[in-house]
Formats: structure tokens, sequence, C-alpha cells
């Protein structure tokens, strides 16, 4: 369960929530520029909030009037985003062991074989970014982020850059990741079918706030 009650201000942008987010997936939706991504980045600890407490699961991440703060190194939350990130040097295989190997072997509760097996990428593991069109990619980029283990996934707009066919062969491989593997999820997108096929439970962040409203 992620609770937020916090305010964050940038220039002339503030954004205020006060909401408890407990659903399996939760949709985050709303216009360009209004504060969805930077949303994430609050819940991640790349960005600080003004006032406020974000609290994962009753352990709390940050407590400004407290000034405790978890780095996002400690926060054990996967990132999903767009353009996938995906090292270009590193084969298929390395990229999906890169997180993972850099957590405790008693915090790893996946292994490569059951991922890879999950996602149906076996026959990527020994090619490079290069070589993978979208679909693959953002798959391979999800598995990476489930081998970290992840007590929370946030997905930023993961299929904008994918024409129509392929977000409808990757969108059940996101509901096979929670059902299969009990890694919550917020997933952020400008497009309601997404949101619909994933998820009943959808916020809009609105005029500097994130509110609950009919879809």
């Amino acid at each position: 369960m992620l609770e937020l009650q916090f305010s964050y201000r940038r220039d002339n942008f503030s954004l205020a929530v006060n909401q408890i987010l407990d659903a399996p997936i939760t949709g985050i939706m709303g216009a360009s520029g209004s504060g969805k991504s930077t949303l994430l980045a609050l819940v991640a600890g790349l960005l600080t909030p003004r006032e406020g407490v974000i609290t994962l699961n009753n352990n709390v991440l940050c407590d400004t009037r407290t000034k405790q703060f978890i780095p996002p190194h400690q926060r054990h939350i996967g990132l999903v985003f767009q353009d996938g990130q995906l090292l270009p040097h590193l084969s298929v295989r390395h990229n999906l062991l890169y997180g993972y190997n850099n957590i405790a072997a008693s915090q790893r509760r996946f292994s490569l074989d059951t991922i890879v097996e999950l996602l149906e990428i076996a026959p990527l593991l020994a090619r490079r970014p290069v070589e993978l069109s979208g679909g693959e990619k953002q798959r391979v980029v999800l598995g990476r982020a489930v081998l970290y283990s992840p007590q929370l996934l946030l997905l930023d707009e993961p299929l904008s850059a994918l024409d129509e066919r392929l977000k409808q062969q990757i969108l059940p491989f996101f509901l096979r990741i929670y059902r299969e593997c009990n890694i919550p999820m917020i997933y952020v997108t400008h497009a309601l079918s997404e949101i619909h096929q994933l998820t009943d439970e959808c916020l809009w962040v609105e005029n500097g706030e994130l509110i609950r409203r009919a879809s």
C-alpha cells in the first residue's frame, strides 16, 4: 500500500497529493505536463517533496517534518520508461541481470530462467539491444525491472512508442507479471484503453492535484 500526503513545487508548477493507492495496478492519467512523471519521480525518490510524507507498505520513504529520506537505491522500487534505457554494450542476458546482480541473494525473489520463460524472451538472450524490436525491448526492460525484485513497479508510459499492434502484444505481459509475481504497479499513460485492459482503478492529475473521478 502506497500512502501519499505531500506537496511539491518547482518554479510555476505545483502538485498536491493526498491519496492511498492500494489496488494491484493503479492507472494514472492526465494531460501532458500535468505532473504524472513528477509524481512517479517523487515516489521513486528522484525528487523530494516540499513538505509531507510518502509511505510504502508501512515503511516511511520520506517525511519532511522529521527530515527522513530513503535514497532511491534503497527504496527497492522498479522503474520502466517508454525508451527502455537498455545498456547498448550488453547482451539481453546481461541487461536482465544488471539489477539482479546488485542485490543480495536473500532479496532475490525470482530466477533469470523464470522471468525469461514468463516474458517469452529466451531467443533474445544473446542479442544486443540494437537488434531488438520495440516490443522486444520493452519485454526485456520489464524483465530487468522484475529481476530486481522490487516491492513496487512504476511504469511511465511504457508503451507510448509502440504502435497499436505491438501494444496489444505487450499489455498481457503486464498482467502476467502481476498475477504470477505479485508486484503492484502504478501505470502512467495517455491511453484510456490501456487502463481499461489493466485495471479498474484510475486516478487523474488535474490542476496540480491527484484526484479520483469517473474515467
